[in-house]
C-alpha cells in the first residue's frame, strides 16, 4: 500500500509542475493588460504637469490627451475571454496532464514492472549472480579482500579483467598468480601479453624479459616466439625478425590460428610471396593465400607483373570477405596487404569493414585496431 501511495504522490507532483506554466499564462496575459493600463495614466498626470508648466500647448494637450485616452479605453475595454487566450489554448495539453499521462504511465509500469517483487540486498545479489558479470567480479573481489593469498581466486579473476579491457587490474592479477602459485610458461606468457597490451603493442624491455622467462620453460611456445620475433621487428632488425618468423612458421600447425599473421610480418620485414608461402606451407588453405600455381607463375614474372598479380590476389581476399565477413585472419592479411601495397585508403576502408563484424570494443576488434596502429593508419574510425 505504501508503495501506491509514494507512486501517487510523485505522479500529482510531475503534474503539478508540468501544469504549472500553463495555467500561469493566464494570469500573465491579465498582469500585462494592467501594467499597460497603469502606464498610460501615468502619461495623462505626467500631460497634466507639463501643461500646469508650460511645456506645452493646451491645443497640444488635447490632442494628446485623446490619443492617451483612447488607448487606455482599447485596455480597459479588452474581453476578459482575449486576456485568458494565452492559458485558454492549452486545454488538450492539461488534458493530457491530469488524464492520460498518469494512465499511460501505470498501464506501462503494470505491463514491464513488478510491484509485488521483494527488494533484493547486495548480498543477495553476490549470493546468486547468476549470470551477471559484474556481480560475479564483485563477489571474487570480496572473497581475495579477505584472503589475498588464494592464488587460484586470482588466477580465475585474471583472465576477467582482461576480457572485461580491465588491463592494469589483469596484470596485478596475473603478478599475484605467478607470486602465488609459481611460474609456468602459460603465466608467464600471460604476463608478457599484458604488458604488451598495456604499452599499446609495444613488446618493452620488461615484456621481452617476462616471455624469454616463459620460452625458457616451454620452448616451443608459439605466443613467446612470436612477441620475440615482433619485437626484434620494432627495434629495426627485418633481417633476424624474418627469420624468426620464418621458424615460427614451420613449426606451425596447418591450422594454426596465427598463421595468416606471421606470413604478413614475414611479408612485412622482406619475405616475397614465395618466402611467405614457403614458411606458410602447412597453412596454404588459409583464406588469401596463394595456391602452388600462383607462385610457380609468380617467381617467372617480371617486377611489374608480379605486383599486378599480388594486387589482384589481394583484391580476390577483398571480395571473399564481402561473402564471408567473419574470416577475422581474412581482414588482417587485407588490411596488412593494402598497406604493404601503399594504399592506405584502402587499407582503412578494410579496418571499418573489419571492424563492424568485429566490433572495437571485442578481443578481435582491438587486435585489429593494434594492427592498424602498428601500420600507421588512423586508428580514430567511424564503424560503418
Amino acid at each position: 500500500m505504501l508503495f501506491w501511495i509514494l507512486v501517487a504522490v510523485l505522479t500529482a507532483v510531475v503534474g503539478a509542475v508540468l501544469l504549472y506554466p500553463l495555467l500561469r499564462g493566464a494570469k500573465v496575459a491579465d498582469d500585462g493588460r494592467a501594467g499597460e493600463a497603469a502606464v498610460y495614466r501615468d502619461q495623462l498626470r505626467e500631460l497634466d504637469r507639463d501643461l500646469a508648466g508650460g511645456l506645452i500647448s493646451p491645443e497640444e494637450a488635447g490632442y494628446a490627451r485623446a490619443e492617451i485616452g483612447r488607448r487606455l479605453l482599447a485596455v480597459s475595454n479588452a474581453e476578459p475571454g482575449v486576456a485568458k487566450k494565452p492559458g485558454g489554448g492549452h486545454y488538450f495539453s492539461q488534458a493530457f496532464i491530469i488524464v492520460l499521462l498518469p494512465i499511460v504511465c501505470l498501464c506501462l509500469y503494470l505491463a514491464k514492472g513488478d510491484p509485488g517483487l521483494p527488494s533484493q540486498p547486495l548480498q543477495a545479489r553476490l549470493d546468486h549472480p547468476g549470470n551477471d558479470l559484474a556481480i560475479s567480479i564483485v563477489k571474487v573481489e570480496q572473497h581475495l579482500a579477505q584472503h589475498p593469498d588464494d592464488g587460484k581466486g586470482w588466477e580465475v579473476l585474471a583472465p576477467i579483467y582482461l576480457k572485461t579491457n580491465r588491463i592494469g587490474d589483469a596484470e596485478v592479477a596475473y603478478r599475484n598468480v605467478i607470486r602465488l602459485l609459481g611460474p609456468n610458461a602459460e603465466r608467464l606468457g600471460n604476463l608478457g601479453e599484458i604488458l604488451i597490451m598495456k604499452a599499446d603493442g609495444v613488446v618493452t624491455a620488461e615484456a621481452r624479459s617476462t616471455l624469454q622467462q616463459s620460452l625458457a620453460l616451454d620452448g616451443d611456445n608459439p605466443r613467446a616466439l612470436f612477441y620475440l620475433a615482433l619485437a626484434l621487428e620494432q627495434d629495426g632488425k627485418a633481417a633476424q625478425a624474418k627469420t624468426a618468423f620464418e621458424a615460427l612458421a614451420k613449426q606451425s600447425p596447418a591450422d594454426a590460428p596465427w598463421m595468416a599473421a606471421v606470413n604478413d610480418h614475414i611479408a612485412k620485414n622482406g619475405g616475397g610471396v614465395a618466402d611467405t608461402t614457403a614458411a606458410g606451407t602447412a597453412n596454404a588453405n588459409a583464406p588469401g593465400n596463394p595456391t602452388g600455381e600462383q607462385v610457380a607463375a609468380a617467381d617467372a614474372m617480371n617486377n611489374g607483373d608480379r605486383q599486378r598479380m599480388i594486387r589482384g590476389m589481394v583484391e580476390s581476399l577483398d571480395a571473399k570477405l564481402k561473402e564471408d565477413p567473419r574470416n577475422f585472419e581474412g581482414w588482417m592479411r587485407l588490411i596488412r596487404s593494402y598497406a604493404v601495397l601503399n594504399d592506405k585508403d584502402r587499407a582503412v576502408d578494410a579496418l571499418k569493414r573489419g571492424l563492424k563484424t568485429f566490433p572495437a570494443d571485442g578481443g578481435e576488434g582491438k587486435q585489429l585496431l593494434a594492427l592498424a596502429k602498428e601500420l600507421g593508419l588512423p586508428t580514430e574510425v567511424t564503424q560503418q
